[in-house]
């Protein structure tokens, strides 16, 4: 397998990386069967896995962490993240404040945590996990530049920042003398190709590796979702009802997108996942698309896609499914800013 640099870091890593989000109570409960399946990804070449602290709520980082305890750790680029709410469930209401964001307050406890899980005395990558708008950026980066400086994490990124708050960061980061994010992991696939207008640009100007996340479409990539045949259950389309729901326009459009996908595939004599896979992989800007498994088929499936390579009509044809830059719905882009959620931010105050 070719390994690609990460950024400027000077690690290399695979152009997958095997994301965990799908090992715990999300997605496949059993430890043995979701630590057989990270092994079976390091066995054919991949030395990269993301997780975050908030997937099942630490329990993937603890199933990465047992996966990694019998002498693979030397070999890993290990990534995890932080921000979300630990203390409940995601999306669900209460608990403290004070357990979640991007305060100094918060990454500093937060990273011994992950380190306890993950069973290791060092992260390669610790990200941020989305943005915080009750938290200035430089009280980020001081407190990640602090924790790289002790030798607890590696490099730092973000996860689904917004390309001008990529470059505020970079700009503060500059400014403030403090380490940089070196990476971002936004939402990218055939069916979500906004990051295409502006974010891939700027993280190419800054040097950033890009770790897109759901390269798949959460699953509409994966040759499951035709037209004529009835939508099919998962973890996935359970938990995050709002992706999947037909009587959505924009989720009308991805199924008709995702039905041409896959008839273009079948053209080209591949399958849809090596297909969609390969896309993302092919854009210049991209270090390495992250992979969900779930179960060791779904592993299978997606690790030859590394040996495909998209000619020039086929990438014109999927422009023509799908142009450049367009996300057909705004649910998967993953970050929805408070200029847009906050009614107050758009409404000129009047007397």
């Amino acid at each position: 397998m070719d390994y690609r640099s990460l950024g400027r870091t000077g690690m290399q890593v695979s152009p997958l990386c095997l994301g965990a989000m799908m090992f715990g109570g999300w997605g496949e409960p059993d430890h043995d069967t979701s630590i057989g399946i990270i092994h079976r990804a390091l066995d054919a070449g991949i030395n990269f896995i993301d997780t975050a602290d908030v997937y099942s709520q630490g329990e993937s980082e603890v199933i990465v962490g047992k996966a990694l305890a019998d002498g693979r750790r030397d070999d890993v680029i290990l990534a995890t993240k932080v921000h979300g709410p630990m203390d409940v469930p995601m999306g669900e209401p209460g608990g403290d404040p004070n357990r979640r964001g991007n305060s100094r307050r918060w990454i500093v406890a937060e990273v011994e945590n992950s380190l306890r899980r993950l069973q290791t005395d060092w992260i390669d990558l610790y990200q941020v996990h989305r943005p915080d708008p009750a938290t200035d950026v430089e009280e980020t980066l001081a407190a990640l530049t602090d924790l790289q400086q002790q030798g607890k994490i590696r490099a730092f990124g973000s996860s689904t920042f917004p390309a001008h708050q990529v470059v505020e960061a970079q700009w503060t980061a500059e400014r403030r003398a403090l380490g940089r994010f070196v990476t971002e992991q936004p939402p990218y696939s055939l069916l979500v190709r906004g990051i295409e207008a502006d974010l891939l640009p700027v993280t190419e100007k800054y040097g950033m590796g890009v770790l897109p996340w759901s390269p798949l479409a959460g699953g509409w990539l994966s040759g499951r979702y035709r037209k004529g045949q009835q939508v099919p259950e998962s973890t996935r389309s359970r938990r995050m009802p709002a992706r999947f729901d037909l009587s959505d326009p924009a989720n009308q459009r991805k199924l008709e997108a995702a039905d041409a996908f896959a008839v273009l595939a079948e053209k080209s004599g591949m399958s849809l996942v090596h297909l969609a896979l390969a896309f993302v992989m092919q854009h210049p800007a991209v270090t390495a698309p992250i992979i969900g498994p779930r179960t060791m088929e779904h592993l299978e499936s997606q690790l030859g896609a590394v040996d495909v390579t998209l000619t020039p009509e086929i990438l014109d044809a999927i422009d023509e499914i799908v142009p450049p830059g367009v996300t057909l719905s705004g649910v998967d882009e993953g970050y929805v800013p408070p200029s847009l959620t906050d009614k107050f931010l758009r409404r000129r105050r009047t007397a």
